[in-house]
């Protein structure tokens, strides 16, 4: 069967989230004059924060911790780091990161020149992401790209989040698509690839970090471009 329904991911893939967090996060980090206040130097700042934040975020995928211990700790554990133990700042920081990120949205490069592409192609598009609904939607209208996609499907809407197979059979029910019809794109090796591996649809690895994962025949692209090698 030809494939007739494409499944994005969205942060990362198509939507640049590390660097409109960075962005966020500089503007808060300058605001509130942290380097001045207590001697931090904003780089090795972010870099602890990021690497704390993806922690988090493989947690919360594997149903160790919930968003709620996510959005209490991310800031909270990075000023720790820098012996800078306050509840308020980290808290402050964390509410007005959600708030203030949506001001940025920047687009994976490509990104919406293949969306164009896969559209006049007749491809029907989707995202599946296990990101927070309200911001996913939020993300998708103030980039611009909420046009392409006829259906969102968020980890809060199902309750579980990828690699689980109920979130790729709740995406699938909604687009009213098949396994053989799908294919998903991500960057995310665990949650997208292993995932969709397991569910048993096609998948395209953004191999971002050019990870060079060496498996038979599976399909990789470092440049979103790359997709029209498949598609």
């Amino acid at each position: 069967m030809k494939i007739q329904h494409i499944f994005f991911d969205l942060d990362n893939t198509l939507w640049d989230h590390r660097r409109n967090a960075y962005l966020t996060i500089k503007n808060l980090f300058e605001k509130e004059e942290i380097n001045l206040k207590y001697n931090v130097d904003f780089e090795e700042f972010h870099s602890v924060y990021h690497e704390i934040n993806e922690k988090l975020w493989e947690n919360i995928r594997d149903g160790i911790v919930d968003k709620e211990y996510l959005r209490k700790h991310r800031f909270y554990d990075t000023f720790k780091y820098f012996n800078v133990d306050d509840e308020q700042l980290s808290m402050y920081f964390e509410e007005h990161f959600l708030d203030k990120i949506l001001n940025h949205n920047e687009l994976v490069e490509g990104a919406e020149y293949i969306l164009e592409y896969l559209k006049a192609r007749h491809y029907t598009l989707h995202i599946i992401s296990n990101g927070f609904k309200e911001v996913t939607e939020r993300k998708c209208i103030l980039s611009g790209i909420a046009p392409y996609f006829q259906t969102i499907t968020s980890a809060d809407s199902v309750g579980v989040r990828k690699p689980r197979p109920e979130i790729f059979e709740y995406s699938l029910k909604l687009a009213g698509a098949v396994k053989e019809e799908s294919i998903l794109i991500g960057d995310d090796w665990i949650a997208d690839v292993v995932g969709a591996q397991n569910f048993g649809i096609d998948v395209i690895f953004f191999d971002v970090f050019k990870e060079n994962r060496q498996e038979e025949s599976l399909k990789a692209i470092q440049h979103l471009l790359q997709i029209k090698e498949y598609l």
